[in-house]
């Protein structure tokens, strides 16, 4: 770093810009920028292609604890962007710093520092604070691990506020909703956060009917309708379970999984289009239901411990 001062430092001297202290503050601090700039961008662009394998491995990948440990290295990249920027500028700064005071007089560099103080006080009044309770709530997050890059997740106080997590830093998280709409949070208004697993809702329809058979294969035509996506149901539908309950009454469940925000397909238009079956065929009559309640078998291993009723 010295040795780098010194030679930009001779080389402005030597010019027709250091006979002008003024000019020489300007070029330095626009030299060093633009440095930073380049150096930061290059070293982010190096991080991001890592970033992006580790994304491809992840959403190939089967197993879920490889998958949790690939999503936790994408996040701990997306952070170290942020810091390796912050560590290029504090560099630039410091190198920038230690070309204007080399060689100048005393005087002048006790009225630099008294400039420098004022302009840092002032700033650190706006910024600093602020930048600080970013910072704190963002490494507590990344510490406790609230969520990684490619979650999906709710944000409180504000349940409006829900997306893909693409980038977090220290400082700020960046969501992409259902719509495709780009969303950034700071770190110290997230107050609260949901997370959805694997990014899927899964649903369970219960259908109680007279004539099992006949229903079945209504059903059936019905679920092809209902097409699968990314931001659309996450599978096919599919009959989970087929239950004799007592003489010719039999409950089907059907199981769908649809992602966050596109649970009216199956809570809306696919109850609606098994309310319309019923009333146009003579042979398929819902006698109970339809039933809409979620399932998620870690919620029912711990509600199983939590829910404690004698037998």
């Amino acid at each position: 770093m010295a040795s780098l001062s010194t030679t930009i430092n001779d080389v402005i001297d030597n010019s027709w810009i250091g006979q002008s202290e003024p000019l020489k503050i300007f070029v330095v601090f626009l030299v060093t920028g633009i440095i930073a700039y380049w150096l930061s961008k290059l070293l982010a662009k190096i991080v991001v292609l890592i970033a992006q394998k580790v994304a491809l491995q992840s959403d190939a990948t089967s197993s879920d604890e490889r998958f949790i440990q690939l999503r936790r290295a994408e996040t701990y990249l997306s952070v170290f962007i942020a810091l390796m920027r912050f560590a290029v500028v504090a560099g630039a700064i410091i190198l920038a710093w230690s070309i204007i005071s080399d060689n100048n007089s005393s005087s002048a560099n006790a009225a630099t520092a008294i400039g420098a103080s004022t302009v840092f006080v002032v700033l650190a009044g706006a910024t600093i604070g602020s930048l600080l309770r970013d910072v704190t709530a963002g490494a507590t997050m990344i510490i406790e691990r609230w969520f990684s890059v490619g979650d999906y997740i709710r944000v409180e106080p504000f349940g409006h506020v829900q997306g893909v997590v693409e980038r977090a830093t220290l400082r700020s998280t960046k969501l992409r909703d259902i719509s495709g709409e780009v969303i950034w949070m700071h770190n110290q208004h997230m107050q609260a956060v949901s997370v959805t697993p694997h990014g899927v809702r899964t649903e369970v329809i219960d259908v109680f009917v007279d004539n099992v058979e006949v229903a079945t294969r209504a059903i059936d035509a019905l679920m092809k309708t209902l097409h699968t996506g990314p931001t659309m149901l996450a599978a096919p539908m599919r009959i989970r379970k087929t239950e004799q309950i007592a003489g010719t009454l039999w409950r089907i469940s059907i199981e769908g999984k649809t992602v966050p925000g596109r649970e009216w397909l199956i809570e809306d238009f696919f109850v609606n289009a098994l309310k319309d079956a019923d009333r146009s065929n003579d042979d398929f009559h819902i006698v109970y239901g339809p039933l809409v309640r979620y399932l998620d078998e870690t919620a029912e291993k711990r509600f199983r411990r939590a829910v404690r009723i004698k037998q």
